[in-house]
């Protein structure tokens, strides 16, 4: 189906695949020679409910100007969606990936996907590292499940609805205990928005998925683990309860073309748009894309001060947590100032005196 919307063109379909069709909708017309940004959203929510502020923010129509967008829903987990009685696991989830590509005649992609669909571009980029060039990684977990946590959740089970269950997955106690409306919201869309079976299906398949064995390069040492090649962002609140996760799952990735951002409240992308839009800017300027972008308030706010790093929007501060180095390292990537971009992105994201790219952890 054609869609004409403040003079874009949207394609919405459902691409068949061996484990079912799967809803798409493709804003633009993918360009030849740049990427087009991906979405892949967490269990509980489709591409509106967990993208629809974060693409409909002002600022963000600067990015989508300049790159077409393909947003992905996993299977049966759209609105109005039949009852299925097999599910796909995250493994063959991921495998769908290509079969969506070659259908809208997609080259290669920047990722942005949320919990488990942050697992699913992850492990696509694994297993197809050409056709993807950035990931921008939120609440992203590279662990399986531990069978103390299958234990709890199994048990939790039983004495919890399935929307008890995805709430906790989606938002931390400080929000599910001071923010009442914000969570009735996300509850009344579980509960009455999403088949409920599939849903079951898909928590079932993202609480079974299996660990990715990442590893982090080490220079002098080994350098041919299996890691993310591309440069990624990794996005969390330090009230999440994917918090401890993203930054084991940082530890495991390679410093020189990783970035990990932490933010002062549990990130989820309806609440933090603003935040989240200066974010992907920076990193996809980083990449070496929209050069002639207006400067992010992230980098004026990062430079106006050496010591602290101000919120996204400019409205709070802290001070620098800790940050992990690494020396330059890992294979070049095929725009060949690439590498630059991503030094100067780690510079400006960490201290200025830094004197090797790494992974800059910041909390704002």
């Amino acid at each position: 189906m054609l869609i004409i919307n403040n003079n874009f063109l949207r394609q919405e379909e459902d691409v068949e695949t061996p484990w079912g069709k799967v809803q798409c909708s493709l804003k633009g017309n993918p360009r030849g020679n740049r990427p087009v940004i991906l979405t892949y959203h967490d269990i509980g929510l489709n591409h509106q409910t967990c993208f629809s502020s974060l693409f409909e923010h002002e600022d963000m129509q600067e990015i989508t100007g300049h790159f077409a967008v393909c947003h992905v829903t996993a299977i049966g987990q759209q609105e109005g969606a039949s009852m299925l009685f097999e599910y796909p696991s995250m493994d063959q989830m991921s495998e769908t990936l290509p079969i969506i590509l070659k259908h809208f005649g997609i080259r290669t992609i920047i990722g942005v996907g949320v919990g488990a669909g942050a697992y699913i571009l992850a492990k696509f980029a694994l297993s197809h590292p050409d056709l993807v060039e950035g990931l921008v990684l939120i609440n992203f977990n590279a662990q399986a499940e531990g069978w103390m946590d299958w234990a709890a959740n199994k048990i939790t089970g039983w004495t919890q609805t399935l929307s008890d269950v995805v709430i906790t997955h989606l938002f931390g106690k400080e929000e599910i205990q001071n923010d009442h409306d914000l969570i009735a919201t996300f509850r009344h869309h579980v509960t009455n928005n999403v088949n409920q079976t599939n849903l079951q299906h898909f928590v079932k398949s993202y609480y079974g998925r299996k660990d990715l064995e990442i590893e982090r390069p080490v220079p002098g040492g080994n350098m041919n683990v299996k890691t993310l090649k591309c440069p990624s962002l990794l996005v969390v609140g330090d009230s999440s309860p994917a918090v401890d996760a993203v930054v084991d799952s940082n530890s495991r990735l390679d410093p020189t073309i990783t970035t990990l951002l932490k933010v002062c409240t549990c990130v989820q992308t309806e609440q933090l748009p603003g935040k989240l839009t200066e974010a992907i800017k920076y990193f996809v300027q980083g990449m070496g894309y929209m050069a002639s972008a207006s400067m992010t308030r992230l980098i004026r706010s990062r430079t106006s001060s050496g010591n602290s790093c101000s919120s996204l929007d400019g409205s709070r501060s802290r001070s620098q947590s800790a940050r992990s180095q690494a020396q330059q390292g890992g294979e070049p990537r095929g725009r060949s100032h690439t590498d630059v971009s991503m030094e100067s992105a780690s510079h400006s994201l960490a201290e200025p005196a830094m004197p090797a790219p790494g992974t800059a952890q910041v909390t704002c």
